[in-house]
């Protein structure tokens, strides 16, 4: 069953009224195959209506939906092959960060990404995604190989930063990540960055800074998380809301500023609601964008990664 949101209580409500007339349905003496129709067209009608003005804030929301694909279903849907890597070669191995050798519709690629999990136990497994240092030496370690073999690099992005614990402050945490961000952009491969759910902080630029940064019309890509932002400048997080809407983190502001590169529709509701049609998307969008990188040689890869991040920001 969806967990549905708050903006979402009057979907709610129709689903419900659904699911009561569905059981009453096993009656043969009723016939109420036209009030369930009404109900359904009512409640589709709704969820359009509500997802095609999501404020950032609800996008925020839709965002770290736990029914949202994670990386081991887009690793099952899109890659075969899939053959795991662990451990940084230094410390140890980070499970918030995976990766591995993998094919995709037929190329041989590295593929990198952010799990959550998605349940109790997988969620502490994979430390919701944060990262520590040994995470991101890990994501170098795939990179330098991808570089070595002439493999492209597929990163996919769902994190709200990168673990803030003091262990891993006192392994380099910040180290880590700027190198990890170094790495990408030395990469003398094609790589395209995906942000699929939370694209926070440090943590998402780590495995982001790519020839190609595609984003899912409901994920969200900023320097810090709406409350925190609203923690620093309002004193609560209450006003995250503001803050969401202000810090441009939403698909369409980050097209329009040149941070990201397209624009990957989700499903009506979001990903959650239909996961199998957005890992295809995802899948058509990657396939086209590596089609059209591994034409250019390593040098113009090299140059346009470079002039495209340092044109960030500037008038």
């Amino acid at each position: 069953m969806t967990a549905f949101l708050d903006f979402e209580k009057q979907v709610a409500a129709l689903d419900r009224q659904i699911a009561e007339l569905r059981e009453m349905g096993e009656d043969p003496t009723l016939n109420i195959e036209n009030d369930i129709a009404r109900l359904e067209a009512k409640s589709s009608k709704l969820l359009r209506e509500i997802y095609a003005k999501l404020t950032p804030w609800q996008k925020t929301q839709v965002a770290r939906h736990p029914d949202r694909p994670h990386f081991k279903h887009y690793v099952a849907g899109l890659f075969d092959d899939w053959m795991p890597l662990a451990g940084d070669r230094n410390f140890g191995d980070d499970q918030a960060i995976l990766g591995g050798l993998a094919r995709f519709r037929g190329r041989r690629v590295i593929v990198i990404g952010h799990e959550k999990g998605d349940d109790i136990p997988s969620r502490m497994k994979h430390n919701f995604g944060m990262a520590k240092p040994e995470g991101y030496r890990k994501a170098i370690r795939l990179m330098q190989l991808a570089d070595r073999f002439g493999l492209p690099v597929v990163t996919l992005v769902d994190t709200s930063g990168a673990f803030p614990g003091i262990q891993a402050e006192e392994r380099g945490q910040a180290e880590a990540i700027a190198r990890s961000t170094e790495q990408c952009l030395a990469l003398g491969v094609p790589m395209v960055a995906a942000i699929v759910g939370e694209g926070g902080s440090g943590g998402a630029i780590a495995l982001a800074a790519a020839n190609r940064v595609l984003m899912f019309e409901h994920a969200v890509y900023s320097v810090i998380s709406p409350e925190g932002c609203a923690s620093i400048l309002w004193r609560t997080s209450d006003k995250a809301p503001e803050a969401a809407a202000a810090m441009k983190m939403a698909a369409e502001d980050l097209l329009a500023l040149g941070v990201i590169d397209r624009i990957v529709p989700e499903p009506v509701g979001g990903a959650h609601r239909a996961p199998e049609v957005a890992i295809k998307a995802l899948g058509d969008a990657i396939a086209e964008e590596l089609g059209t990188l591994e034409e250019q040689p390593r040098e113009a890869l090299l140059l346009a990664r470079e002039e495209k991040f340092l044109a960030m920001g500037r008038a």
